[in-house]
């Protein structure tokens, strides 16, 4: 069982930056493929990025402003969002998966991010 719980969402204004954090437990946190979804109202979750020990995949929305990242000792994986724009607006939920078990799939609670001015 892993444990999901995201951080770092809140108001900003266009072209601004947020940095989100989801801290995992109960598990062994290199032997998941984590990721960022994120779901805006009245649309269907969309996957955002992914992070394995030797590769990051980004939706081709976000590619060159967004920038996933983990630190497998501290069980965190982060998302640096910067030029961030009012379309960014969103719940953003962590995700894992077992990389030999993808039936071991975890979800955090979500945190929201807002982008206006």
């Amino acid at each position: 069982q892993v444990q999901l719980v995201e951080s770092g969402g809140g108001l900003v204004q266009p072209g601004g930056s947020l940095r989100l954090s989801c801290a995992g437990s109960g598990s062994i946190f290199y032997r998941y493929v984590m990721g960022w979804h994120r779901q805006a109202p009245g649309k269907q979750r969309e996957l955002v990025a992914t992070i394995t020990t030797d590769r990051t995949d980004y939706a081709d929305s976000v590619m060159g402003r967004f920038t996933i990242s983990r630190d497998n000792a501290k069980n965190t994986v982060y998302l640096q969002m910067n030029s961030l724009k009012p379309e960014d607006t969103a719940v953003y939920y962590c995700n894992a998966r077992h990389l030999l078990y993808p039936q071991n799939n975890y979800w955090g609670q979500g945190t929201q991010v807002t982008v206006s001015s």
